[in-house]
């Protein structure tokens, strides 16, 4: 695995994990149940602790008529399996839906940096000309935390929110002073640091949440297989005609009611990058040539929004679309 790539969490990983207890994992009350099943799950998921919204929606696919019973109840063994075996499919399920991406962090990019003496050379030469902006050829050594920053996950460091030990290596090194050093000195300190970073990460991993959204569909498809939240969607859609400017065709104010409400439809936002812009185009270019000046009914205006949906829950499928929502 590539250090700082971004791995998908879409649910496989938990497909496998072990379910299996025995009377060394009692008492088997449900919130003790939850803690094994977070525990495994995490586990299988680069030991990611699991976000409070994720472990709240997976508990509510549970259906549990009272969770403060449930949670306080015991069970058999038998019974504490089968819950534990649904509760890990209720997260594995939520994730499909709402599929997770993390960096993950073991300081194999560092170590590759640090083995190349070329690379780190330049690297260390262009943070310090960019840090020393008064151009006078030293800069302080509290400059090293903004080096480390500028690098960031995409060198294989890790935000300091996501991993606070960072400020004891620089403590540890006496990074936080306020004593100049030139460029050698600089590059000294840097390795230094990035050698016991290296380290400390080759240990223990740090994975953290990106505040990235994969819109695959899903959203869309649920709403495509609720006919009443679907025809409620739709008429939303065909009060914008009498609004409209005149000139628009069908397509047009239909792709306009989209764009407004595509967070609540689970579409991607066609302000937001390129790719949806494209997604945009070429769903309603084909369909602009063939409805557009054409009168359409009522019925047809329906038939088209729904088709029009279809699409997108059809190309999304196949090629998701990853957006910041940060």
């Amino acid at each position: 695995m590539s250090d700082g790539a971004l791995q998908i969490l879409d649910g496989t990983h938990l497909r496998t994990v072990d379910l299996s207890l025995s009377d060394a994992d009692a008492p088997f009350t449900g919130v003790h149940i939850l803690d094994i099943a977070h525990s495994r799950a995490s586990s299988s998921l680069f030991g990611l602790s699991l976000p409070h919204s994720l472990k709240a929606s997976a508990l509510t696919r549970l259906r549990t008529p009272d969770p403060h019973a449930f949670r306080s109840a015991d069970y058999s063994i038998d019974k504490a399996s089968q819950i534990l075996s649904d509760y890990i499919t209720a997260i594995a399920d939520e994730l499909k839906d709402n599929p997770l991406i993390v960096s993950v962090l073991d300081g194999s990019t560092l170590r590759l940096l640090l083995e190349d003496e070329d690379d780190f050379a330049m690297l260390a030469e262009n943070l310090f000309t960019d840090l020393d902006v008064e151009d006078k050829g030293k800069i302080s050594k509290s400059q090293i935390q903004n080096a480390l920053v500028q690098m960031g996950v995409e060198m294989g460091v890790p935000p300091f929110s996501e991993f606070p030990r960072l400020n004891d290596l620089l403590r540890t090194h006496g990074a936080h002073g306020q004593e100049e050093l030139g460029q050698a000195q600089f590059a000294q300190l840097l390795q230094s640091v990035l050698q016991d970073l290296e380290e400390e990460l080759s240990k223990k991993n740090v994975v953290f949440i990106q505040n990235i959204q994969i819109i695959n569909g899903s959203k869309l498809r649920q709403i495509l297989a609720n006919e009443q939240e679907l025809n409620n969607i739709v008429e939303k859609a065909l009060q914008e005609k009498p609004e409209a400017k005149d000139g628009l065709g069908s397509t047009e104010i239909i792709r306009s009611f989209l764009e407004r409400n595509a967070k609540e439809l689970g579409l991607p936002v066609a302000q937001a990058d390129e790719a949806a812009v494209l997604l945009y185009d070429a769903i309603f270019g084909d369909i602009a040539k063939e409805k557009d000046g054409v009168e359409l009914h009522k019925e047809d205006l329906a038939k088209l929004v729904k088709d029009i949906l279809a699409k997108f829950a059809e190309q999304l499928e196949v090629n998701p679309v990853y957006q910041d929502f940060a």
